[in-house]
């Protein structure tokens, strides 16, 4: 078998000031402007796929598309280390209120920079300025800024330079201790989880605490992130196997789960979460459950719809009852392009090794699988 991973879409939306939020089918749309968190999530992307690829003119092009996410970050903190989000086309910053999420999101994507850039003053520049942002962490009080910085703060305490090392090692107790503070007060025995509904990238606080837990090596820490991602799971896999994500009309609360309209990016958030957790426990189920996340870009949902266009690396906007919404945004494509990248990492960790091969062609990424990928677990 083999599978295409194109970056063209990826390059198509990016200019030279940054990524572009929106699309109308394939077009961007450039009255719609810039995002720093999707310049944050391109940043985490593009390293990401570049630790993969053999040197060559499309890790050159991925390496030059993280220097425009990570100025476009640059341009965009502010003096006290957080963030701006909105930018129009004109580049002028909008309206708008401060953002953990954007926070977050920002700080990991940093860190991957500062481990993962293969410019050694890219990562000079990452952790300056994330030694700028770190004493923001204190201000957070959002479920998903605090799962992002706390994730963050773990992984810079596990390989970053010895400054930052220390600076984010002592971050780490106590948002933890937050996050698992956010569970304790939200949950019941029937409803297991950190708020009183089901929104968005839930994912992300499961994968936070999983990843607390196993670095502090805290058992209350893993049984609420495990705890917390099998519930999750009981709301996200349809009776026949597939994923179904919680839909954004409504959400889900204890008396009400909505089906439309699903987004690609709460598919990749629990992948993330469920890789972490087929790392930290080895359960076989996280791992399938994983494989089945990446199937629904393919097809493997309530509507058996095509969610991406693998020649264009495009991931179409949402699933609806009427089909996917056939625009590609950042968000989506940015979301099936990582869940690809997630399942290469979770194959390198499987009992079959590393049972692929990438070949790169102009702007695509060809992975030879001697299986089909449900058969290689």
């Amino acid at each position: 078998m083999i599978q295409q991973v194109s970056f063209r879409h990826l390059m198509r939306l990016t200019d030279d000031v940054g990524l572009l939020e929106h699309a109308h089918y394939l077009i961007p749309r450039r009255e719609e402007g810039y995002t720093t968190d999707d310049n944050a999530r391109a940043l985490w992307c593009v390293l990401w796929w570049h630790a993969l690829l053999p040197p060559g003119p499309l890790a050159e092009r991925l390496q030059d598309l993280s220097e425009t996410y990570l100025a476009f970050l640059r341009w965009n903190q502010l003096p006290d280390g957080t963030f701006y989000n909105n930018i129009d086309y004109t580049r002028q910053r909008e309206p708008e209120q401060p953002s953990d999420d954007c926070f977050g999101r920002t700080l990991w994507a940093l860190v991957m920079a500062a481990n993962l850039s293969p410019h050694n003053h890219h990562r000079q520049l990452a952790q300056n300025m994330i030694r700028k942002a770190l004493p923001q962490v204190e201000r957070l009080r959002y479920p998903r800024g605090c799962a992002y910085a706390l994730a963050a703060c773990v992984q810079m305490a596990r390989g970053a330079e010895s400054t930052l090392k220390t600076m984010a090692a002592d971050f780490i107790p106590p948002m933890a201790r937050r996050l698992a503070n956010m569970y304790e007060q939200a949950a019941d025995e029937r409803w297991r989880w950190f708020e009183p509904a089901l929104t968005y990238s839930n994912g992300l606080l499961p994968w936070a605490m999983i990843t607390a837990g196993d670095f502090l090596q805290h058992e209350r820490y893993l049984h609420i992130g495990t705890e917390a991602l099998d519930f999750l799971l009981e709301k996200m896999v349809h009776p026949q196997g597939f994923i179904e994500p919680v839909g954004n009309r409504q959400w889900c609360t204890k008396t009400v789960r909505s089906v439309w309209d699903q987004q690609p990016v709460d598919v990749f958030k629990l992948a993330l979460a469920l890789n972490e957790a087929h790392r930290v426990t080895g359960e076989p189920k996280y791992g399938q459950l994983l494989v089945r996340c990446r199937q629904w870009f393919y097809g493997d949902n309530r509507l058996q719809a095509m969610m991406c266009l693998p020649e264009e690396g495009a991931g179409l906007d949402g699933l609806n009852e009427t089909g996917p919404n056939p625009n590609a945004g950042a968000e989506s494509t940015l979301a099936y392009l990582m869940t690809e990248r997630l399942f290469l990492e979770y194959m390198d960790r499987s009992s079959g090794g590393h049972a692929y091969r990438i070949e790169v062609r102009a702007d695509t990424v060809h992975i030879h699988y001697p299986a089909s990928p449900s058969e290689s677990q």
